[in-house]
């Protein structure tokens, strides 16, 4: 592998493992060169918290000797640059969610994802910013600022793990912890265009009580289909703080082998919104599937979008509203429009449908599901139907419009409520192109339930089609 010391910020976790085992290159020149792309581009894309430039150097050092062979062995990710979400809590640091409510809020446990990562030896430079208490599918906060997409700076790069994909898409990180209770993972991994996967629920540790809620998956983000492999066989597993984890189901080295397979295509699900664009990406996606050799069909899902956000709201309103709500009253004016929005639409909707009702409601999403995956191996579908969220809207009070459509909660013009609904299956949100405006779009991956490794056949196959991160010009412009 022949690279120069401008180009490795966005070389694959992978590339970068393998050059250190070669001595091709040094932990030292690959921070280096990530330092000096989040210099460069910071001010602007604004994903970053708490770097330490001359701790993480140090421990770049330390890295170099281990490859060396002074000392212990290098771990699976010794030396490589890569943030953490910053709601995922590590022993004696801050602790804010994004609000001004957390001040001086030290966390007390290591989540168990960040204390895999550090056991095997990964440089966390830096956590990533998201919105307040992670309830919103774009990153602004009062507390710090307007995160930007580095593909179109006018446009946000989705949430709540927005800054861990806008981290990604502009060269300051090669892997990037999430977590996805509505979609935090894809949604941010589909407009940043990299790769990012919401497990099955209980395959990835979570800490109490929040590994209780089957809506919450901690998760796997980075620039390839490979990395996340790499990244989710180092987080997955069972761990004796959250006693529903599951065992681990390892994902091969070798992916992308999909002849044969019958994979469902849905350009939408039932009467979700898609532009035009959206539905022309995930066409090509599935015609890249073809040409690897899956037999794709087209078909309907039968899915209200009045029942998704309903049960989903109704599921907001019984457990994740309420842990935020004990912090303030809802109307409280350090927090933001979209969580005082948040809090006040979820609780309404519990309040009138109750969790019953609400279970019935995703009794029918599992099975217009279930019908589908009766004689498909996995079924690709848009992450969103819209091409983008401007950068600093709120979306309070007037929703978006998609392809014509008014939505009156912007977070449905995501398609991605519905599998936390239908927790149990594994999704992988795979670049699928870019829309007119420059925001790039994803295509969900999803497999049968807890068939972790289809999903990553399939994703990977696409994504050797495509050809995107292996493109030089796949690349935001910045």
């Amino acid at each position: 592998m022949e690279v120069t010391l401008t180009e490795l910020h966005y070389l694959s976790a992978t590339e970068v493992l393998r050059g250190f085992r070669s001595r091709e290159f040094s932990p030292v020149e690959v921070f280096d060169a990530v330092a000096k792309r989040s210099d460069e581009v910071e001010p602007l894309v604004n994903a970053l918290l708490e770097r330490d430039v001359e701790q993480s150097r140090a421990q770049a050092l330390a890295a170099q000797a281990r490859y060396a062979g002074s000392g212990a062995a290098p771990g699976p990710l010794e030396g490589l640059p890569v943030v953490v979400k910053e709601e995922q809590p590590i022993t004696g640091r801050s602790l804010r969610f994004g609000s001004l409510l957390t001040e001086g809020w030290i966390a007390e446990e290591t989540h168990p994802v960040v204390e895999r990562m550090m056991a095997a030896g990964a440089l966390i430079h830096a956590r990533s910013t998201t919105p307040e208490f992670s309830c919103a599918a774009f990153t602004h906060s009062k507390l710090w600022g307007i995160t930007r997409n580095p593909w179109n700076p006018g446009f946000a790069p989705g949430g709540s793990s927005g800054g861990s994909g806008a981290a990604l898409a502009s060269g300051t990180a090669y892997l990037a912890s999430g977590s996805d209770i509505g979609g935090s993972i894809r949604i941010p991994a589909s407009f940043c265009g990299v790769v990012g996967f919401k497990p099955p629920y209980g395959r990835v540790p979570a800490l109490p009580p929040y590994n209780l809620d089957t809506y919450c998956h901690d998760g796997p983000m980075a620039r390839t289909v490979a990395d996340v492999a790499l990244f989710q066989n180092l987080i997955s597993g069972q761990h004796p703080v959250d006693h529903v984890s599951m065992p681990a189901v390892h994902i091969p080295d070798e992916l992308g082998d999909v002849r044969g397979m019958r994979v469902a295509l849905a350009v939408t699900l039932g009467d979700f919104p898609v532009d035009p664009a959206v539905e022309a990406n995930t066409r090509a996606f599935a015609d890249a599937l073809r040409t690897a050799g899956a037999i794709v069909d087209e078909v309907t899902v039968q899915i209200s979008l009045a029942d998704v956000a309903s049960a989903a709201l109704v599921h907001f309103g019984s457990l994740m509203a309420p842990s935020m709500a004990e912090l303030c009253e809802p109307d409280d004016e350090r927090l933001m429009p979209y969580t005082r929005e948040f809090l006040a639409v979820s609780g309404a909707e519990f309040g009138k449908v109750g969790l019953f009702a609400g279970q019935a409601l995703e009794t029918k999403v599992h099975l217009a599901l279930s019908k589908v995956f009766d004689n498909h191996d996995a079924l690709i579908c848009p992450t969103l139907g819209t091409t983008g969220f401007v950068a600093g809207e709120d979306h309070v009070d007037y929703g978006i419009t998609v392809a014509g459509v008014h939505v009156e909660m912007y977070i449905f013009a995501a398609l991605t409520p519905i599998f936390n609904i239908a927790s149990r299956h594994p999704v992988l949100n795979v670049p699928s192109g870019l829309a007119p405006n420059g925001v790039p779009t994803g295509v969900q991956v999803v497999a049968r339930t807890f068939d972790d490794v289809t999903a990553f056949h399939v994703g990977a196959a696409a994504e050797r089609e495509l050809g995107l991160w292996s493109d030089p010009s796949w690349r935001p412009s910045m």
